[in-house]
């Protein structure tokens, strides 16, 4: 039997994961995933870092972050908020003195994870199959964990569209020609196009009437959440949000 105590005795803050989360089981499967795809992104961010594309970086720290945030690695997850910051600035110098000492806490967190989940089965939370379901719902979201927790949540319900950026989410609903998409979900602080873009997008072609949009995002900021406001959206759930949470966000929306 996996004991938790193990993560909350090496400062992982499990019991703010499971706001989001809802249960251990969901919990662990999503930390399975995040090892699962921890190693290609601690070497993309080698190599950014080692040709000096700051840009590229910052949005891959970025994604580390909110891994981390929503695993309740909390050391990790300011250490990559830092760097994230100091990317956007274009300060390679910050970047490469810190380095080793970013991944020295990912491969903590790494070690930490493998030892709780040691000797356990466990399956995987992505679910990347087309169900051929009657409708699809868009989940836009620069978190992997994120997509797969939604994913988890509603694939046999609906076809989950994936999208990790707003230019995404724009080209796969310029591409859409059979209306199967019945719903948004779309996070406000994405890298490259961010939410506040597709909203713009989805004005200026007057889309919002034939594909409702609820909002999901981290940033509880009065002027985050007046600007959202602004667009004819149907709903808004702050992060972290549980299973309970966003299945009434997808019926209010899908329903409108």
């Amino acid at each position: 039997m996996r004991d938790v105590n193990l993560l909350i005795t090496n400062g992982v803050d499990v019991k703010s994961s499971l706001e989001l989360f809802g249960e251990m089981d969901m919990y662990d499967a999503t930390l399975n995933d995040f090892l699962e795809g921890v190693g290609a992104k601690v070497n993309r961010l080698k190599n950014y870092k080692d040709i000096g594309d700051m840009p590229n970086y910052a949005i891959e720290v970025h994604s580390l972050k909110s891994d981390a945030r929503y695993l309740g690695f909390t050391k990790l997850a300011e250490m990559a908020y830092e760097h994230e910051l100091k990317s956007k600035e274009g300060n390679k110098f910050f970047v490469v003195e810190h380095f080793d000492a970013l991944m020295a806490e990912t491969q903590k967190m790494i070690d930490l994870a493998k030892k709780y989940l040691a000797g356990s089965t466990i399956e995987s939370t992505s679910q990347n199959v087309v169900n051929n379901n009657e409708k699809a719902i868009l989940v836009v979201d620069d978190s992997d964990l994120i997509q797969k927790f939604i994913n988890k949540i509603f694939h046999e319900s609906y076809d989950v569209i994936l999208a990790g950026n707003g230019q995404e989410a724009i080209d796969i609903i310029k591409k859409q020609t059979d209306k199967r998409i019945v719903a948004m979900l779309l996070d406000l602080n994405m890298p490259k196009v961010d939410g506040f873009a597709v909203l713009e997008y989805f004005k200026d072609n007057d889309l919002f009437d034939s594909l409702p949009v609820s909002i999901i995002t981290g940033d509880d900021s009065k002027e985050k959440i007046d600007k959202a406001f602004q667009y004819p959206i149907i709903d808004m759930i702050v992060k972290p949000f549980n299973e309970d949470n966003i299945k009434r966000v997808i019926e209010k929306t899908v329903s409108n």
